[in-house]
């Protein structure tokens, strides 16, 4: 056991950590969670929206497409707001001016993504003459373009900057004027770059990528069922490790997930019934359904631990159980620990991968709906699941059985482990007796 640990900490961990933490990765995890506040508020539009009381929806009715606004210029255009925070991000890390390398980004996927359509005559009550841009383009769907575009747009402004191919001002001009003109021929060698692979040699960045990421998509945020185990077993395999799973694989996988969450909040949006929408695998379906009380649905051994006969167990769980309840689970993971634990880190792999599997198969036999919002992290399962799935009960009673099939699942681990502490409680007893 201890070759083993061994060589996860000299092969495995610093491996782990070093794709972590790589420059590129990092901007592409810190850009996308920075539009997270932007999709819940948008998720919660999409809640108003459908609330199930016969009086609210007939009030709601007449404003609803004024209502549908705020849905639109949040979650309808977050590959928009992405790339600014990516690009930003990375800029951040290269020391350079972050908020002309997210302008000149932005720049970049606009006219890569987003192509003007013109309307040459005035359809009557409908639209007037003129160009316009479709914001569909600016969706979930454009993600892994953002992606790209924000990278390449920020690599060429750096490589501008290096070889000093820039346009200084004398000292003395304010900062900001000064970062203007340093932009300008970089800026032009990225909208001239864009503008000739989309426009002038017909070739969509999206579109390609779109063809070439989609299989991966379904297979990890998708309706796999091998996807999601496999997800939720590197997730929680990481933890065991002491490395935070969703760090590691959140440049993976969570451009993926987001796309999903939005994807089916936009079907949702068009009146597709939350039993139909597109994915299964978002990342709420493991927030909620599985994750209760964070990753390795902790909350079942924070309870058992709170009626521990060992001491230390039983404060340990009384601490970690109001964060629990708000899925924030790190005092009993490195508490306990579960860390390089293999009593506890059993069933930490073990009860998610039979709760999610569970849950998959009362998705798709229509006993529970999908989730077709985006709540904060930090609610209590079951009125989140509740809510995401609009207003299901069902899914909240899923989550508590989950629950209960978990806390039968840790128990016997628990009771190993429980043993162990009190024989190591005792002989600590012991020697500070034989001490005085």
């Amino acid at each position: 056991m201890n070759g083993f640990v061994g060589v996860i900490e000299q092969k495995i961990m610093p491996l782990a950590n070093k794709i972590g933490s790589q420059r590129h990765m990092t901007a592409i995890r810190k850009g996308i969670i920075a539009t997270m506040p932007l999709t819940i508020v948008g998720s919660f539009f999409t809640i108003l929206l459908n609330i199930p009381i016969e009086s609210v929806a007939a009030i709601i009715e007449p404003y609803r497409e004024v209502l549908d606004i705020p849905f639109r210029y949040t979650v309808g255009i977050l590959a928009l707001y992405a790339t600014f925070g990516i690009a930003s991000s990375l800029a951040k890390s290269y020391k350079l001016d972050s908020l002309t390398a997210g302008i000149l980004a932005l720049m970049a996927f606009l006219v890569t993504a987003a192509p003007p359509l013109r309307v040459f005559k005035d359809v009557e009550n409908i639209v007037a003459a003129g160009r316009y841009m479709n914001i569909a383009n600016l969706g979930s769907g454009s993600l892994f373009g953002s992606i790209v575009t924000a990278i390449i747009s920020v690599e060429i402004y750096r490589l501008f900057i290096v070889k000093n191919i820039t346009i200084k001002m004398p000292e003395g001009v304010p900062p900001e004027v000064s970062n203007s003109f340093i932009a300008l021929i970089p800026g032009a060698a990225i909208l001239i770059l864009f503008w000739v692979i989309r426009h002038m040699l017909g070739f969509d960045i999206n579109g390609f990528l779109s063809q070439i990421l989609m299989p991966l998509k379904d297979v990890l945020a998708g309706n796999s069922l091998f996807g999601g185990l496999l997800t939720v077993f590197l997730i929680c395999f990481f933890w065991v490790l002491g490395i935070h799973g969703p760090a590691i694989m959140g440049p993976v996988i969570r451009p993926f997930w987001d796309m999903s969450i939005a994807e089916n909040m936009d079907a949702f949006q068009n009146n597709v019934s939350a039993f139909d929408m597109p994915n299964i695998f978002t990342e709420q379906f493991l927030q909620w359904f599985i994750w209760i009380g964070g990753a390795g649905t902790t909350l079942a051994l924070v309870v058992l631990m709170m009626f521990s006969k060992s001491e230390y167990l039983k404060s340990l769980g009384r601490l970690s159980f109001l964060p629990g309840i708000f899925n924030i689970n790190e005092p009993v993971i490195f508490g306990a620990p579960i860390v390089m634990n293999p009593v506890l880190g059993i069933p930490f792999i073990v009860a998610p991968l039979i709760t999610t599997t569970i849950s998959y198969f009362l998705t798709i036999t229509g006993v529970v709906p999908m989730m077709v919002a985006r709540l904060g992290f930090a609610m209590p399962s079951p009125i989140a699941a509740w809510m995401s799935t609009n207003w299901s009960v069902p899914a909240a009673i899923l989550v508590i059985f989950n629950f209960v099939l978990t806390l039968g699942i840790y128990y016997p681990f628990f009771k190993v482990f429980e043993k162990q502490q009190l024989q190591k409680e005792h002989e600590e007893k012991q020697a500070e007796a034989a001490t005085k």
